[in-house]
């Protein structure tokens, strides 16, 4: 069976979304309620998804206020809130940006730096994801057929350095050096728990036009095998086939016509240690993508190509989601093809543009087609 799967973030509801942002500014919140509220939604989220039919499954990272910033309850040595520059592509397009911002919500969480040593230091947040993560998955997880995997989000060395900048150390080196240390434990944590780990990587693309606009391409491939090389480093005690990696070009419905080309970046994607790699192929701007890949030597990776779109509430067909799974097995296999998403359904607290009914409806769409290429291809 052609298994499907999604990137990792679901929509957190408003009940969740206020203990949260109050978490992440420092405000006083119950813990009891907050754990209270976390764990009926993660229940929520997985009896979802396996009625969805999702082969591999998550905790939809409801216990954090993104997938990226909640780091900073978890390291010291953050400070601040430091405003991001704009998108490249976006601040060509101040009218489309407001609107989207209308659209989308509000950005609250805090944008802090790296102003001292980074150092790990409160861990229990991960322990309390993994418990509720784990009793969502006793009660539900074995309704699916045959029982579902399960994986888990964490933020790569090198996406902590794209969301929280350098103001402390004397080069980008120094400041992975020290996160390797500090997010090593979360990585061995989620995978001495049983479940596969996710490395999200958006510091491999969509960071060129972001955080590193200012340099050159050949630049930014420097930094971004340096970002590879740290994420080996800090995962070296992890068998590859326990290693999912997500990159991405942004999650937004902007022109992303300052993009860097997949095939610039690909040989360092390639170079990682994660045996699956998740990566956009429904939107516009990468589906065509599907032939860098077809020229590229992927021998020992899982290709996850995104076949339906997060920045849409346009609902995909299963014959088109069968179409595009039909294009990738055609060069590694059935086998080697999961069906995914292009990005989450919401990457942070109270943002995002998907309505929590269709991003299931997706994920069911995901699996029809899925089934549709199952019996094509036999």
């Amino acid at each position: 069976m052609i298994k499907t799967t999604h990137v990792g973030s679901l929509p957190r509801g408003p009940e969740l979304v206020p203990l949260l942002l109050a978490r992440d500014k420092g405000e006083a919140y119950d813990e009891a309620e907050f754990d209270r509220v976390v764990q009926t939604a993660v229940d929520s989220a997985v009896a979802r998804q396996v009625e969805a039919g999702v082969s591999v499954v998550s905790d939809g990272e409801l216990g954090k206020v993104g997938y990226s910033t909640y780091i900073i309850e978890r390291l010291s040595g953050f400070g601040g809130n430091t405003p991001r520059k704009p998108a490249k592509d976006l601040a060509q397009v101040p009218e489309l940006a407001q609107k989207l911002s209308h659209i989308m919500g509000a950005q609250e969480f805090t944008r802090a730096s790296a102003i001292a040593k980074v150092e790990l230091v409160n861990l229990q947040p991960l322990h309390d994801d993994i418990r509720r993560f784990r009793s969502a998955l006793d009660m539900h997880g074995a309704k699916g057929s045959g029982g579902v995997e399960a994986f888990m989000n964490s933020a790569s060395p090198g996406l902590i350095t794209a969301f929280q900048p350098n103001q402390f150390y004397p080069s980008h080196e120094a400041y992975l050096a020290d996160l390797v240390d500090a997010m090593r434990p979360e990585y061995e944590a989620i995978v001495a728990a049983g479940f596969q780990l996710q490395l999200d990587c958006p510091d491999l693309a969509m960071s060129r036009h972001t955080g590193y606009q200012d340099l050159s391409d050949d630049e930014f491939v420097k930094v971004a095998h340096a970002n590879v090389e740290a994420l080996n480093a800090a995962t070296a005690n992890i068998p590859p086939e326990m290693l999912r990696m997500h990159v991405c070009w942004g999650n937004y419905e902007g022109p992303h016509d300052f993009d860097i080309p997949l095939e610039k970046i690909i040989d360092v994607v390639l170079a990682a240690r994660p045996a699956t790699i998740l990566f956009e192929a429904a939107n516009p701007r990468h589906e065509h993508e599907w032939t860098v890949w077809k020229a590229a030597d992927t021998s020992g990776k899982i290709l996850a190509p995104g076949l339906i779109d997060s920045c849409s509430n346009y609902l995909e067909t299963p014959e088109l989601i069968a179409q595009r799974i039909e294009r990738f097995a055609s060069f590694v296999g059935k086998d080697r093809v999961v069906a995914s998403s292009d990005c989450g359904f919401g990457t942070f607290a109270g943002y995002g543009k998907i309505d929590p009914v269709v991003a299931w409806k997706k994920l069911a769409a995901l699996r029809e087609g899925a089934d549709i290429a199952e019996k094509r291809i036999g």
